[in-house]
């Protein structure tokens, strides 16, 4: 099976996410391509900047487990989506240790969780929202060992 190139995956995650929006009420593309970007920045490879482009494309409904099953994505690229899905009701300590046990998956959470923490994204926030945002983002980057 020929596998997407990033500009197909791109596209897709754009198109199976393209009637969402943020909290802020952005689309939701653009936490997409910050998160690619990012891990790009951060040295991710192929793989992982694949992953960065669907890695909410399952937990958003955007995208069924069935198609991820079939996907023309690598089994790396699959396994860190997978990983970076949290499930209903899943304690975030579940969530961290599946992160920390896939192969790439930790870099691709921290960008993801560097986009969401950014404070120019967050100031459009009420206070409460963002002070309980923030403190989420704090607790699991201490629960994955990334720095404060």
């Amino acid at each position: 099976m020929k596998l997407l190139t990033l500009p197909e995956v791109e596209r897709l995650a754009r198109a199976a996410h393209a009637a969402q929006t943020d909290k802020a009420g952005r689309p939701y593309a653009e936490h997409l391509a910050a998160v690619a970007e990012g891990v790009r920045t951060r040295g991710g490879d192929p793989d992982q900047i694949a992953a960065a482009w669907l890695h909410d494309s399952v937990e958003d409904h955007a995208l069924t487990e069935e198609w991820l099953d079939t996907a023309a994505v690598s089994p790396r690229t699959r396994a860190i989506v997978r990983a970076l899905t949290k499930h209903p009701g899943e304690p975030p300590e579940a969530y961290a240790r599946r992160i920390l046990a896939t192969p790439g998956a930790l870099l691709v959470k921290e960008a993801d969780l560097a986009h969401n923490a950014d404070p120019g994204r967050l100031a459009v926030l009420d206070e409460d929202t963002r002070k309980r945002l923030t403190g989420k983002y704090a607790r699991m980057r201490a629960l994955l060992g990334l720095p404060a």
